[in-house]
């Protein structure tokens, strides 16, 4: 079985974005505490981003893969 580094790095943006996302909902939001900094919302749509791109990354690999067996 050959692993795919895309997918692995795919998986990994996608695990670390959605526990930072879980923690962002959790804590910041659920808690009551301080308002939202520049700081927090910056970090918020970072981590969308970055789980948008892990997606992408995820999907291409498979589609790499998929293409490959065809070949």
């Amino acid at each position: 079985m050959i692993f795919s580094r895309q997918k692995i790095v795919g998986w990994i943006m996608v695990v670390a974005s959605a526990a930072y996302l879980l923690y962002f909902w959790r804590i910041k939001v659920m808690m009551p505490g301080p308002l939202l900094t520049g700081r927090d919302w910056f970090n918020l749509i970072t981590a969308i981003a970055v789980l948008i791109i892990g997606i992408a990354n995820v999907r291409l690999a498979a589609m790499r893969d998929r293409n490959r067996r065809l070949d």
